[in-house]
Protein backbone atom coordinates (compact mmCIF):
# COMPACT_ATOMS: atom_id res chain seq x y z
CA UNK A 1 0.00 0.00 0.00
CA UNK A 2 2.04 2.75 -1.34
CA UNK A 3 -0.47 5.51 0.10
CA UNK A 4 0.37 8.10 3.03
CA UNK A 5 -0.59 6.15 5.69
CA UNK A 6 -0.78 8.29 9.58
CA UNK A 7 -2.31 7.08 13.28
CA UNK A 8 -5.18 7.88 13.60
CA UNK A 9 -5.84 9.93 17.21
CA UNK A 10 -3.74 8.48 20.45
CA UNK A 11 -5.11 4.72 19.72
CA UNK A 12 -4.63 2.05 17.20
CA UNK A 13 -6.87 3.80 14.47
CA UNK A 14 -5.03 4.54 10.94
CA UNK A 15 -5.87 7.46 8.52
CA UNK A 16 -5.29 6.61 5.04
CA UNK A 17 -4.69 9.65 2.38
CA UNK A 18 -5.25 9.58 -1.27
CA UNK A 19 -2.13 10.22 -3.38
CA UNK A 20 -3.95 12.19 -5.78
CA UNK A 21 -7.03 13.53 -7.05
CA UNK A 22 -7.98 10.81 -9.54
CA UNK A 23 -6.95 8.00 -7.05
CA UNK A 24 -10.12 5.15 -6.35
CA UNK A 25 -10.54 3.71 -3.42
CA UNK A 26 -10.70 0.45 -5.73
CA UNK A 27 -7.11 0.93 -6.17
CA UNK A 28 -6.04 -1.23 -2.59
CA UNK A 29 -4.86 -4.81 -2.46
CA UNK A 30 -7.52 -6.43 -0.45
CA UNK A 31 -4.73 -8.52 1.60
CA UNK A 32 -3.32 -5.25 2.68
CA UNK A 33 -6.41 -3.48 3.85
CA UNK A 34 -7.10 -6.78 5.67
CA UNK A 35 -3.64 -6.56 7.73
CA UNK A 36 -4.39 -2.81 8.24
CA UNK A 37 -8.05 -3.47 9.55
CA UNK A 38 -6.99 -6.64 11.82
CA UNK A 39 -4.16 -4.59 13.59
CA UNK A 40 -6.12 -1.14 13.72
CA UNK A 41 -9.58 -1.74 14.18
CA UNK A 42 -10.57 1.78 12.54
CA UNK A 43 -9.77 2.66 8.73
CA UNK A 44 -10.56 6.09 7.59
CA UNK A 45 -9.83 6.87 3.85
CA UNK A 46 -9.82 10.65 2.86
CA UNK A 47 -9.22 12.04 -0.19
CA UNK A 48 -10.94 9.08 -2.42
CA UNK A 49 -14.20 11.32 -2.57
CA UNK A 50 -16.24 7.63 -1.70
CA UNK A 51 -19.94 7.62 -2.29
CA UNK A 52 -22.57 5.74 -0.67
CA UNK A 53 -22.77 3.18 -3.70
CA UNK A 54 -19.27 3.19 -3.75
CA UNK A 55 -19.40 2.31 0.02
CA UNK A 56 -21.46 -0.82 -0.36
CA UNK A 57 -19.43 -1.96 -3.40
CA UNK A 58 -15.54 -1.47 -1.19
CA UNK A 59 -17.25 -3.41 1.18
CA UNK A 60 -18.17 -6.05 -0.55
CA UNK A 61 -14.29 -7.10 -1.38
CA UNK A 62 -14.44 -8.14 2.13
CA UNK A 63 -18.14 -9.07 3.71
CA UNK A 64 -19.63 -12.40 3.83
CA UNK A 65 -23.19 -11.10 4.61
CA UNK A 66 -24.96 -7.48 5.28
CA UNK A 67 -26.93 -6.97 8.18
CA UNK A 68 -29.82 -4.72 7.87
CA UNK A 69 -31.44 -2.28 10.03
CA UNK A 70 -35.34 -1.53 9.88
CA UNK A 71 -34.64 1.80 12.37
CA UNK A 72 -32.93 3.28 9.42
CA UNK A 73 -34.11 5.06 5.97
CA UNK A 74 -32.89 3.17 3.15
CA UNK A 75 -30.95 5.38 0.50
CA UNK A 76 -32.13 5.97 -3.06
CA UNK A 77 -33.49 1.82 -2.63
CA UNK A 78 -30.00 0.87 -2.08
CA UNK A 79 -30.18 -2.68 -0.40
CA UNK A 80 -28.20 -2.10 2.93
CA UNK A 81 -27.22 1.71 2.54
CA UNK A 82 -28.94 3.42 5.36
CA UNK A 83 -29.16 7.12 6.19
CA UNK A 84 -28.22 7.72 9.92
CA UNK A 85 -29.32 11.32 9.94
CA UNK A 86 -33.06 10.99 10.91
CA UNK A 87 -32.77 12.64 13.93
CA UNK A 88 -29.60 15.70 14.68
CA UNK A 89 -29.91 14.63 18.89
CA UNK A 90 -26.33 12.91 20.29
CA UNK A 91 -25.24 9.59 20.80
CA UNK A 92 -23.94 7.37 23.48
CA UNK A 93 -21.02 5.11 23.04
CA UNK A 94 -22.41 1.94 21.61
CA UNK A 95 -21.75 -1.41 19.58
CA UNK A 96 -24.10 -1.75 16.82
CA UNK A 97 -26.90 -4.34 17.51
CA UNK A 98 -25.57 -4.71 20.94
CA UNK A 99 -28.53 -4.98 22.10
CA UNK A 100 -29.15 -8.29 20.46
CA UNK A 101 -27.48 -11.59 19.30
CA UNK A 102 -27.47 -10.35 15.55
CA UNK A 103 -24.26 -7.98 15.94
CA UNK A 104 -22.27 -6.99 12.52
CA UNK A 105 -18.29 -7.61 12.89
CA UNK A 106 -18.02 -4.23 10.93
CA UNK A 107 -19.79 -1.07 10.74
CA UNK A 108 -19.00 1.41 7.32
CA UNK A 109 -19.37 4.79 7.34
CA UNK A 110 -19.76 7.10 4.61
CA UNK A 111 -20.02 10.59 4.34
CA UNK A 112 -21.79 12.32 1.37
CA UNK A 113 -22.19 16.25 3.07
CA UNK A 114 -20.37 17.31 6.53
CA UNK A 115 -21.78 20.11 8.62
CA UNK A 116 -20.60 21.82 11.66
CA UNK A 117 -20.94 19.17 14.88
CA UNK A 118 -22.24 15.83 14.06
CA UNK A 119 -18.50 14.51 14.70
CA UNK A 120 -18.60 10.32 14.86
CA UNK A 121 -17.53 9.37 18.51
CA UNK A 122 -15.17 5.67 18.88
CA UNK A 123 -13.60 4.36 21.70
CA UNK A 124 -11.20 1.02 21.91
CA UNK A 125 -13.33 -1.24 24.23
CA UNK A 126 -9.86 -3.55 24.98
CA UNK A 127 -8.15 -0.28 26.18
CA UNK A 128 -11.48 0.25 28.52
CA UNK A 129 -11.15 -2.85 29.82
CA UNK A 130 -7.67 -2.62 30.62
CA UNK A 131 -7.49 0.81 32.54
CA UNK A 132 -11.32 -0.46 34.53
CA UNK A 133 -10.78 -1.06 38.46
CA UNK A 134 -10.90 -4.59 39.57
CA UNK A 135 -14.16 -3.97 41.17
CA UNK A 136 -15.74 -2.95 38.11
CA UNK A 137 -14.33 -5.58 36.31
CA UNK A 138 -15.49 -8.09 38.44
CA UNK A 139 -18.85 -6.48 38.58
CA UNK A 140 -19.19 -6.80 34.70
CA UNK A 141 -18.00 -10.33 34.83
CA UNK A 142 -20.54 -11.54 37.41
CA UNK A 143 -23.55 -9.80 36.00
CA UNK A 144 -24.88 -9.80 32.89
CA UNK A 145 -26.92 -7.20 30.38
CA UNK A 146 -30.64 -7.65 29.95
CA UNK A 147 -32.40 -5.95 26.90
CA UNK A 148 -36.55 -6.20 26.72
CA UNK A 149 -38.14 -6.03 23.58
CA UNK A 150 -42.21 -5.71 23.05
CA UNK A 151 -44.12 -6.39 19.91
CA UNK A 152 -41.13 -6.99 17.65
CA UNK A 153 -42.76 -7.20 13.89
CA UNK A 154 -41.19 -10.98 11.92
CA UNK A 155 -40.64 -8.84 9.11
CA UNK A 156 -38.16 -6.51 11.31
CA UNK A 157 -36.66 -9.54 12.98
CA UNK A 158 -35.54 -10.69 9.33
CA UNK A 159 -33.75 -8.15 8.49
CA UNK A 160 -31.10 -9.43 10.82
CA UNK A 161 -30.77 -13.01 9.59
CA UNK A 162 -31.97 -15.26 7.32
CA UNK A 163 -35.19 -17.11 8.34
CA UNK A 164 -37.74 -19.17 7.17
CA UNK A 165 -40.78 -17.34 5.52
CA UNK A 166 -43.04 -17.97 7.91
CA UNK A 167 -42.56 -17.20 11.91
CA UNK A 168 -43.42 -21.58 12.63
CA UNK A 169 -40.35 -22.71 10.22
CA UNK A 170 -38.09 -19.75 11.74
CA UNK A 171 -38.63 -20.58 15.44
CA UNK A 172 -36.04 -23.71 14.90
CA UNK A 173 -33.23 -21.14 13.68
CA UNK A 174 -34.18 -18.75 17.03
CA UNK A 175 -34.08 -21.37 19.57
CA UNK A 176 -30.51 -21.99 19.02
CA UNK A 177 -29.15 -18.57 19.54
CA UNK A 178 -27.75 -18.19 22.94
CA UNK A 179 -28.74 -15.96 25.21
CA UNK A 180 -32.36 -15.06 23.24
CA UNK A 181 -35.79 -16.24 24.73
CA UNK A 182 -38.95 -15.32 22.71
CA UNK A 183 -42.69 -15.73 23.25
CA UNK A 184 -45.00 -15.07 19.88
CA UNK A 185 -48.12 -12.86 20.81
CA UNK A 186 -51.35 -13.60 19.83
CA UNK A 187 -50.74 -10.83 17.00
CA UNK A 188 -47.72 -12.73 15.75
CA UNK A 189 -45.46 -10.21 16.76
CA UNK A 190 -42.75 -11.41 19.52
CA UNK A 191 -41.33 -10.70 23.00
CA UNK A 192 -37.96 -10.74 23.38
CA UNK A 193 -35.11 -10.42 26.03
CA UNK A 194 -31.60 -10.82 25.39
CA UNK A 195 -29.13 -11.65 27.93
CA UNK A 196 -25.51 -10.79 27.28
CA UNK A 197 -22.35 -10.14 28.64
CA UNK A 198 -20.83 -6.64 28.76
CA UNK A 199 -17.21 -8.09 27.71
CA UNK A 200 -16.69 -9.69 24.73
CA UNK A 201 -13.89 -11.29 22.90
CA UNK A 202 -12.51 -9.47 19.54
CA UNK A 203 -12.91 -11.18 16.76
CA UNK A 204 -9.15 -10.71 15.94
CA UNK A 205 -6.57 -11.33 18.60
CA UNK A 206 -8.67 -12.57 21.12
CA UNK A 207 -8.71 -9.83 23.35
CA UNK A 208 -11.70 -8.66 26.43
CA UNK A 209 -12.90 -5.96 25.14
CA UNK A 210 -15.70 -3.78 27.21
CA UNK A 211 -17.96 -3.35 23.39
CA UNK A 212 -21.51 -3.23 24.55
CA UNK A 213 -24.68 -1.36 24.33
CA UNK A 214 -24.80 -0.59 28.13
CA UNK A 215 -25.25 3.25 27.18
CA UNK A 216 -27.01 3.19 23.71
CA UNK A 217 -30.22 4.41 22.13
CA UNK A 218 -31.36 1.25 22.57
CA UNK A 219 -30.42 0.55 26.56
CA UNK A 220 -32.75 -0.23 29.23
CA UNK A 221 -31.44 2.90 30.89
CA UNK A 222 -30.39 1.92 34.89
CA UNK A 223 -31.66 -1.16 35.46
CA UNK A 224 -29.57 -2.92 32.80
CA UNK A 225 -28.62 -6.44 34.73
CA UNK A 226 -30.41 -9.51 34.01
CA UNK A 227 -30.84 -9.45 37.78
CA UNK A 228 -33.17 -6.37 37.57
CA UNK A 229 -30.49 -4.57 39.36
CA UNK A 230 -29.40 -0.86 38.54
CA UNK A 231 -25.90 -0.06 38.08
CA UNK A 232 -23.86 1.74 40.71
CA UNK A 233 -23.57 5.60 40.75
CA UNK A 234 -19.98 5.05 41.62
CA UNK A 235 -19.59 2.59 38.38
CA UNK A 236 -21.62 4.77 36.11
CA UNK A 237 -18.99 7.30 37.06
CA UNK A 238 -15.71 5.79 36.23
CA UNK A 239 -17.17 4.22 33.31
CA UNK A 240 -17.88 7.63 31.78
CA UNK A 241 -14.29 8.96 33.11
CA UNK A 242 -12.93 6.26 30.30
CA UNK A 243 -15.47 6.90 28.03
CA UNK A 244 -14.41 10.56 27.94
CA UNK A 245 -10.54 9.67 28.81
CA UNK A 246 -10.48 7.35 25.19
CA UNK A 247 -12.88 8.61 22.94
CA UNK A 248 -12.07 10.05 19.46
CA UNK A 249 -13.71 11.78 16.96
CA UNK A 250 -13.82 11.96 13.38
CA UNK A 251 -14.59 15.41 12.25
CA UNK A 252 -15.75 14.28 8.54
CA UNK A 253 -14.79 15.56 5.11
CA UNK A 254 -16.98 15.24 1.91
CA UNK A 255 -16.06 11.62 0.52
CA UNK A 256 -14.68 10.08 3.64
CA UNK A 257 -14.96 6.31 4.20
CA UNK A 258 -14.54 4.83 7.64
CA UNK A 259 -14.48 1.05 8.63
CA UNK A 260 -15.22 0.09 12.32
CA UNK A 261 -14.64 -3.18 13.95
CA UNK A 262 -17.50 -3.70 15.76
CA UNK A 263 -16.37 -6.47 18.40
CA UNK A 264 -13.82 -4.40 19.99
CA UNK A 265 -14.63 -0.33 19.21
CA UNK A 266 -17.59 1.39 20.35
CA UNK A 267 -19.26 4.65 18.22
CA UNK A 268 -21.39 7.42 18.94
CA UNK A 269 -21.79 11.06 17.74
CA UNK A 270 -21.87 14.33 19.12
CA UNK A 271 -24.71 16.63 18.62
CA UNK A 272 -25.80 18.71 15.48
CA UNK A 273 -27.87 21.61 14.17
CA UNK A 274 -28.09 21.44 10.74
CA UNK A 275 -30.02 19.30 9.05
CA UNK A 276 -28.31 19.25 5.86
CA UNK A 277 -25.66 16.66 6.93
CA UNK A 278 -25.55 13.22 5.15
CA UNK A 279 -23.72 10.46 6.39
CA UNK A 280 -24.78 6.49 5.50
CA UNK A 281 -24.03 3.44 6.77
CA UNK A 282 -23.43 -0.48 5.86
CA UNK A 283 -23.57 -3.35 8.69
CA UNK A 284 -21.57 -6.50 7.52
CA UNK A 285 -19.74 -9.73 8.72
CA UNK A 286 -16.93 -9.99 7.03
CA UNK A 287 -14.49 -12.55 5.35
CA UNK A 288 -11.25 -11.91 5.87
CA UNK A 289 -9.38 -15.08 6.02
Amino acid sequence: MRNKIESFGIGTGKIVYSTNDYEDIFCFSKAENIELFKSSGVVLFRGFGVTPIQMKAFSEKFSSSYIGDPTKTSFDSVDFVNFVDAEMNAISLHVEHGFSPFRPDAIWFCCKTPVQGGETLFADGVQIWKEMSKHTKQLFLDKKLKFDFESVEFDDLKNFLVLGETLDNCKPILDKIEGLSYQINEDSTLSCKYICSAVVKTKYENQDAFANSLSGPLANGLEIFEDGSKLPDEVADEIQKLYDKFTEEISWQAGDLVMIDNSRFMHGRREFKDNQREVFTTLTNLSLD
